[in-house]
């Protein structure tokens, strides 16, 4: 692992143990009269709570069927042709679809009563990624860039947020935050293997420093502060050995082989290795869940393409100790209607739809909440897009009631409201 997960171990390896550097850090702290020694031990079992916590999020953009994925309806009209296989959550059931999911199910919490009432896809895949709605001109921070803030350490060559595929930006939170997209998961990303001596290159950043410095002095001098943190960033990576994370060819044929060929499969191979490499937030997308035709023979096939992988992501992070700090969520941006349309389709439906999370100290083997008999409601314990992302933060030692301040002085909460699913952590 990481710095980030390892910073306890490195320090002991140091001959500096927790006790001697409490020790050291208090005693200076009540000299300047500035801590007790109840407060440095505080501070410091904060951050040690706080070590290697990540998150990956499994992002479904277009909106996944509840009824064909993790809440079918066999015995109902609305459940329409889908079948049903059991898992290893005695009595529970999901879609067929599904069957490497089903057996690593125990170690998840599945809530079937999300409910929210942005049914259009912008403003709800917005909501699902930031934690707001839009509004006017502000651009609110990515949830993972926000969470990033809190558990990052400063100066690493990695990128704090990684995106297989587009998504939010961190908006008023900087460069610092911005997510790094991966476009080809599995090779090195495009630009980032150096095309000259290390001392020549450093010899460039050095004489790009001289023309940013008369840049700067004509007034310039924001412009080129952002331009430096986004060149100092691009430069560590470029530079750094762990820029191999990203090149999947060091893992053998049996792993790749498990989580799958396909650009999903890749996505979820490289965010467990980002997160074993201290990055704070991994974002992978799959495209393609807006079923308004033919849902019957879609959604079966995207479920083909996320399920050994998602399967073998959670089995990973668990084998190798990881799951126990690394969340995963899987979501998409609303629910699908119960009634199927004229053309073999499911439209837009808000009011209800489904959420998969393990780790993180989230109790798996579980359902929260339940849908009516139809599909059409929530008849136990709805949970809501405040909810679920105020129990992530939960689970990532992150307090969703942090401020980060707009560019005119506005505090924003990482989490807009919303109350922690109580049941997710019993």
């Amino acid at each position: 692992m990481s710095i980030y997960q390892h910073e306890y171990v490195t320090l002991n390896r140091d001959c500096l143990s927790r006790r001697s550097f409490l020790r050291s850090v208090s005693t200076a702290a009540s000299t300047a009269g500035l801590l007790s020694l109840s407060q440095v031990c505080g501070l410091h079992a904060e951050e040690l709570k706080k070590q290697g916590r990540s998150m990956i999020l499994l992002y479904m953009a277009g909106a996944p069927s509840q009824f064909e994925t993790f809440d079918p309806k066999p015995k109902h009209e609305n459940g329409g042709s889908t079948k049903v296989i059991s898992t290893s959550i005695p009595g529970v059931q999901i879609s067929d679809s599904l069957p490497a999911t089903a057996g690593v199910l125990k170690e998840c919490a599945l809530i079937r009563s999300l409910t929210n009432k942005e049914g259009n896809h912008q403003r709800a895949q917005y909501q699902l990624h930031t934690g707001y709605l839009p509004s006017g001109g502000l651009k609110h921070p990515h949830f993972g860039s926000a969470v990033a803030k809190e558990l990052a350490t400063p100066g690493s060559d990695l990128p704090a947020v990684v995106s297989i595929g587009r998504t939010e930006g961190a908006g008023f939170l900087g460069v610092d935050f911005e997510p790094f997209v991966v476009e080809s998961p599995g090779d090195l990303p495009r630009n980032v293997a150096a095309t000259v001596p290390d001392l020549r290159y450093s010899r460039r950043l050095g004489l790009l420093g001289d023309l940013e410095k008369e840049f700067a002095a004509r007034g310039a001098t924001q412009v080129v502060e952002n331009q430096r943190q986004l060149y100092g960033k691009a430069s560590r990576m470029v530079l750094s050995p762990q820029v191999s994370t990203f090149d999947l060819r060091g893992e053998s044929a049996e792993v790749q082989a498990k989580y799958g060929r396909g650009n999903f499969g890749k996505g979820c191979l490289l965010a467990r290795r980002l997160v074993e490499k201290g990055v704070p937030f991994v974002e992978v997308r799959l495209d393609g869940w807006d079923t308004h035709f033919e849902n019957f023979e879609r959604v079966p096939q995207l479920c083909q393409q996320i399920d050994s992988p998602m399967a073998a992501l959670i089995s990973d992070l668990k084998e190798r100790g990881l799951l126990e700090r690394t969340v995963v969520l899987w979501v998409g941006e609303f629910g699908r209607t119960p009634k199927i349309n004229p053309r073999a389709g499911r439209d837009h439906y808000p009011r209800v739809f489904s959420a998969l999370v393990a780790g993180g100290g989230i109790r798996g083997g579980q359902v929260i909440g339940k849908s009516s008999a139809d599909g059409s409601s929530i008849d136990d314990r709805p949970v809501t897009v405040p909810d679920l992302f105020s129990s992530i933060c939960k689970a990532l030692s992150v307090d969703p009631k942090t401020e980060n301040f707009s560019p005119i002085g506005r505090p924003i909460r990482i989490v807009d409201g919303g109350e922690v699913v109580s049941e997710m952590f019993g």
